[in-house]
């Protein structure tokens, strides 16, 4: 698929309908358009994999490589983080509102509400369902904590997570063996690299990394640029890759760049700048942030998730000075 111009924009809405329901609807299909299918499965819990690198028209398209194999989510897949509700101002007061209070405007599930303007708040929205709803309900049940619907814990230097062996029950964010220094998603069983604010450490919040990756059955039939990013060492991802694992971060060598996916399932839809929850991911910069996913129609392409609001776009693996990057590796 070619597009007119070098970006690729996917804005992730509320979803208007159970999202079971449009999951069960997307089932046997052969092929999907990629706008589509994109635009409602971001809206939802996330892509699987195979979306993010559907085809969606029968031209000559030259052969995309394979994707890289996704992740089995260990106890299901996160929420939106939304818990709100958005009216419908169509050709009443024309004033447009997503921030409304689902109850307070008598929006269920099942039955539409309306505004303090009179306008229509439609029924059935992201919010009214999922895990974000269970936690709003005082019905979901967390091994750690987190905003919405999502689950974290914090896993110090050693490995351990919080409360285990020596590891604090609240560790702060530091250097030392007993220090916080990653975040467990209880959810998804993910372990996430956390930034800190410190320009001579390894992990500043302000380094910048090019999109690099020589293996030819990830890469997407380009490499990427090498150390094009602004940083202290090997400025591109391959490069950060390896320095984490040298390091050997939160007691583990199998740091990876995360998939769209994966990066997209920590995104916090319901909060901008940043689009994350800040208590268990500090120092996120409101900036793009780069996923290990080529993109299927440029080879010069790399998809990557925007963490100011928690939309996905695809751009040059060359983009300049680069973007940030967050490592993530499997769950314990």
């Amino acid at each position: 698929m070619y597009l007119p111009n070098n970006r690729t924009q996917l804005d992730a809405v509320p979803a208007q309908a159970s999202k079971q329901a449009a999951h069960d609807s997307l089932r046997g299909f052969p092929r999907v358009r990629l706008f589509g299918a994109l635009f409602c499965c971001l809206a939802l819990t996330g892509c699987p994999e195979w979306l993010l690198f559907a085809d969606d028209d029968d031209d000559d398209d030259p052969p995309a490589a394979a994707p890289a194999p996704g992740f089995t989510p260990v106890g299901g897949l996160n929420d939106t983080g939304i818990t709100l509700c958005g009216d419908y101002a169509f050709d009443d007061s024309g004033s447009h509102q997503n921030n409304l209070d689902c109850a307070a405007v008598n929006a269920t599930a099942t039955t539409a509400g309306t505004d303090g303007d009179g306008d229509p708040v439609p029924a059935g929205q992201d919010a009214h369902f999922g895990r974000d709803a269970q936690a709003l309900a005082g019905t979901l049940t967390k091994t750690g904590a987190g905003a919405a619907g999502f689950d974290f814990s914090k896993v110090c230097n050693s490995g351990q997570t919080e409360g285990e062996g020596d590891c604090p029950a609240n560790p702060p964010l530091g250097t030392g063996a007993n220090d916080w220094a990653c975040t467990r998603d209880n959810v998804s069983g993910l372990i996430w690299e956390v930034k800190v604010n410190d320009n001579t450490q390894l992990r500043h919040q302000n380094h910048s990394y090019s999109w690099y990756n020589t293996d030819p059955a990830t890469n997407g039939g380009s490499n990427g640029t090498q150390s094009g990013g602004s940083c202290n060492g090997d400025c591109d991802t391959q490069g950060f890759v390896t320095a984490v694992n040298a390091a050997t971060l939160c007691g583990a060598t199998d740091w990876r760049l995360p998939s769209a996916t994966e990066l997209l399932s920590i995104a916090h839809r319901g909060a901008v700048n940043p689009a994350i929850d800040t208590t268990y991911f500090p120092n996120t910069i409101s900036s793009n942030y780069w996923s290990s996913s080529p993109y299927a129609g440029f080879s010069s392409h790399a998809w990557f998730v925007n963490f100011n609001d928690g939309r996905v776009f695809a751009d040059f693996k060359s983009f300049f000075d680069g973007f940030p990057v967050r490592l993530v590796r499997a769950g314990q």
